[in-house]
């Protein structure tokens, strides 16, 4: 495993239960220069509950549609089984998203 993934996958687990980061915040928390590439080390996730990949949405609290496990149901069900509230289909950020 690169050196990235490691960072990307180590700022996973500094996410509470309850709250949400972005794509963006990973990204710059971990110094990968764009929040694609970390979109794709969390699509290849090598171990979910120890690195919970489903913490992580867009900047405007949509899904990913692509969620590696279960599409953006699979997401937003793990997230809502962690406290996780939503308004319409998208996270509600003021009160989820973790401010680093």
């Amino acid at each position: 495993m690169k050196p990235y993934q490691n960072k990307i996958l180590k700022f996973l687990t500094k996410i509470p239960k309850g709250k949400v980061a972005t794509y963006v915040q990973a990204s710059q928390a971990t110094g990968v220069n764009s929040p694609r590439v970390v979109g794709r080390v969390l699509h290849n996730n090598p171990d979910p509950k120890r690195f919970p990949c489903h913490r992580v949405v867009f900047k405007d609290g949509s899904l990913a549609k692509n969620f590696a496990f279960g599409g953006d149901r699979g997401q937003r069900a793990l997230l809502k089984s962690e406290g996780v509230s939503f308004a319409g289909k998208k996270v509600d950020m003021l009160k989820h998203r973790i401010i680093i």
